[in-house]
């Protein structure tokens, strides 16, 4: 059996890929900080309770797993974390959160894990935005976050192509998810308006089931219609400077 290691696996984006990984045959470590809420269990869904943006951790983590598993195959960098508002009012401990959950846990776990995915010619799959190929105001640190993974995963690849690693890059666009819970603005109303953490996944399964040989290394997933709402609290009008609570965490 072929394991995989996903990160923000406690809910939304995040475990769903677990929970289809898991019905392909898949052994699955799912890394978050707090599974308590998550009503999934499984044999093959091993939990590690881990805040990836603690280095030390994560490394024994890793060195731990791999000690007891010679078949890891599959990386996805899913976890991540975001916070709105003009840059000048966003503390500076919170952009240090982004960039470390979004980018430099990704980058830690890439090289952790590299030469085993070398040897068994695997995939490191990159959750990355849509925000990362535009210009974000609002957002503008999350979205500089967002691009460097996907740089990242572009300059990977070409690295890494001749030894059979395939890295990928997933842009998802508006998710119905509890990404939103905390910030001002939430997915629109209509089922055209967001994608869910399902389709994510099956961006994810389609990019497995390619023919020896094609790797599909960047795929944007977008809701057909454009719509966001803003709540209607009172609050509501920076509200997005409080952490949102992004379901791959």
């Amino acid at each position: 059996m072929k394991s995989a290691i996903v990160t923000g696996a406690s809910s939304g984006i995040g475990l769903e890929i677990t929970k289809m990984l898991i019905r392909n045959n898949y052994k699955v470590y799912g890394f978050a900080r707090d599974f308590s809420k998550t009503n999934f269990e499984h044999i093959n869904f091993i939990k590690e309770n881990c805040d990836i943006t603690k280095t030390n951790s994560l490394e024994e983590k890793i060195k731990n797993i791999k000690k007891m598993d010679k078949k890891i195959y599959i990386l996805v960098n899913n976890a991540g974390v975001g916070y709105y508002g003009p840059h000048e009012e966003i503390n500076i401990k919170n952009l240090k959160n982004m960039i470390a959950t979004n980018l430099e846990a990704p980058i830690i776990l890439s090289h952790l894990l590299l030469r085993d995915l070398k040897k068994n010619k695997g995939y490191i799959i990159n959750i990355s935005s849509v925000t990362a190929k535009k210009a974000s105001p609002i957002g503008c640190a999350y979205s500089a976050t967002k691009a460097g993974l996907t740089h990242f995963s572009e300059s990977l690849f070409e690295e890494t192509r001749k030894s059979g690693v395939k890295v990928v890059t997933i842009h998802p666009d508006m998710t119905k998810t509890n990404f939103y819970n905390n910030a001002y603005f939430r997915e629109g109303d209509l089922p055209e308006s967001y994608i869910t953490g399902e389709c994510v996944a099956q961006a994810v399964k389609m990019i497995l089931n390619q023919r020896e040989g094609t790797i599909l290394t960047d795929i944007t997933i977008k809701p057909q219609k454009h719509m966001i709402t803003k709540k209607n609290t009172i609050k509501n009008k920076y509200k997005e400077t409080k952490k949102i609570k992004d379901n791959r965490v």
